[in-house]
């Protein structure tokens, strides 16, 4: 398989730590691709010009980080990162952490723009569904330890990308559940390995 792979996107980390859970790292040839540039060989492969894209063996071209995902989660054995019994709770959980990533990520590219009015009522807009979101998941149920479920997965990568982009925004003060869950599996070698840097 083939992904199209950034070190700094929290979406490919998550493919990333997917595929170090389900034992499928080695099966995966990583190709750093910079989309901003678009390049010819990722809009081949995804016509948004978007990382992750993973090529299946069979030459399938997938994209956005929870379709790679659940593809990921087929090719492994069991206990799977997307089980039956709390399927739709795992999705939903996975839902807010990723909503978290997208608004981060959007305000760290706004910021890079001139701030004009309409922009800073976006970044005061994508700060709060950040804070709603860290919210919303410090006052409810926390997936499970070890990490084991896409929930955890996609939390365990919003907090470092918090972590990483928002250093001057600390989060763990005001959410001392979060920090603590968070401490508790910073250190599962899928995650350690893929701190961005």
């Amino acid at each position: 398989m083939k992904l199209h792979y950034s070190p700094t996107s929290p979406f490919v980390r998550k493919v990333v730590i997917a595929a170090m859970l389900r034992g499928l790292n080695d099966k995966i040839e990583r190709v750093s691709t910079n989309p901003h540039e678009s390049p010819a060989g990722l809009l081949a492969d995804n016509p948004l010009s978007k990382v992750p894209a993973l090529v299946t063996d069979e030459g399938k071209k997938l994209i956005d980080s929870l379709v790679i995902c659940e593809y990921l989660d087929t090719l492994g054995g069991e206990p799977t990162i997307l089980p039956a019994a709390n399927r739709i709770g795992i999705l939903n959980f996975h839902a807010i952490a990723d909503g978290l990533l997208d608004a981060a990520v959007a305000r760290r590219g706004s910021a890079q723009l001139p701030q004009d009015d309409g922009r800073k009522a976006f970044d005061a807009r994508q700060k709060g569904i950040v804070d709603r979101a860290l919210a919303v998941m410090e006052g409810g149920k926390l997936p499970p330890q070890p990490l084991s479920c896409l929930g955890g997965i996609t939390l365990v990568c919003a907090l470092g990308y918090l972590d990483f982009r928002y250093a001057h925004e600390p989060w763990r003060e005001t959410h001392p559940k979060l920090a603590a869950w968070y401490e508790g599996v910073k250190a599962t070698p899928a995650v350690a390995e893929t701190v961005p840097a």
